[in-house]
């Protein structure tokens, strides 16, 4: 496949998690982040474990050990730490400011590739991750602080902050782990479900030991009971961990890794019209030009 097609996926990767946050949001209010985390890799892995037997004709990927190895890091580090990181930042900081720090995930992919493989950017899409990069901060800074986070204190707010940091790092090395996974010893990518599949079953062993360690096993048995939140879980599932995931592997094989981050990170320009016509908020106009500032990045990618 070309860049082209690495890039166009890393694109729709980003509407597909665009939509299972909403949903993975409205669960997490009936069953808590703990148990959506925990039943969406569960549900994931299922879906990858089908489609994994009916497109391969095998129920695990047939890799060599070193496929495994670095495949299952990237799922603990980008899935399972780089997560977790992020839903205590939405606890301490909110999830405006966590986004925002977010963001900054493709620096972490930049330095990662550099040093993994020697991968430089051309200028012209370096220039074109700026561009991009600068018109998610300004959506995501459109508005002043939440008299929410007015009211959080400091030494907290240092906590969110880090917490935001570890899930942005998470993120931007899982994808070069990704990557170094998917080529390790080959010159033909690792199929993208088997890479995915890989990733989410280390990502699962993960979640549910940190379940086990917080104690949280109780609560996740309770929550079964709200179908509705379960449904909401189930259907952000198929969206994010199952069909975006295994996009985001066509977009880490294809395209350059600092490249396929920053596209990957485009959620904070696709809510803006999802969030309107689900919840009817609008957005002001340095949210609108921040959303077109990020749209002509995404354009002078597609041209680098």
């Amino acid at each position: 496949m070309s860049a082209l097609a690495g890039e166009s996926a890393a694109v729709l990767t980003s509407c597909l998690w665009t939509g299972s946050s909403v949903l993975f949001t409205s669960a997490g209010r009936r069953i808590g982040s703990f148990s959506v985390n925990a039943y969406r890799t569960s549900i994931a892995i299922l879906l990858l474990l089908v489609a994994h037997v009916v497109l391969l004709g095998s129920l695990l990927p047939l890799a060599s050990e070193g496929q495994w190895l670095w495949m299952g890091l990237s799922g603990i580090v980008g899935l399972g730490i780089g997560d977790f990181g992020l839903f205590a930042a939405y606890v301490t900081i909110g999830p405006r400011r966590s986004v925002l720090i977010q963001a900054s995930s493709p620096i972490f992919t930049l330095i990662g590739a550099y040093a993994m493989f020697g991968e430089t950017i051309p200028p012209l899409a370096l220039f074109g991750i700026a561009v991009t990069l600068t018109g998610i901060v300004l959506v995501l800074v459109e508005s002043g602080p939440t008299r929410e986070e007015k009211l959080r204190t400091s030494p907290r707010r240092r906590v969110g902050l880090l917490f935001g940091l570890v899930s942005a790092m998470g993120q931007g090395f899982g994808v070069v782990l990704s990557k170094k996974g998917m080529y390790y010893g080959v010159t033909t990518a690792m199929n993208p479900v088997s890479a995915a599949l890989i990733r989410m079953l280390f990502a699962g062993v993960f979640v549910w030991a940190c379940v086990a360690i917080a104690g949280k096993l109780p609560e996740a048995r309770k929550t079964m009971r709200d179908s509705v939140g379960m449904k909401y879980t189930a259907a952000g599932a198929v969206i994010g961990p199952f069909l975006g995931m295994t996009l985001s592997m066509v977009a880490v094989a294809d395209a350059a890794a600092g490249v396929a981050q920053t596209l990957m990170s485009l959620m904070p320009v696709f809510i803006i019209p999802l969030v309107w016509v689900v919840y009817r908020e609008r957005t002001n106009n340095r949210g609108i030009i921040g959303a077109l500032v990020a749209v002509i990045g995404v354009a002078i990618l597609f041209l680098a």
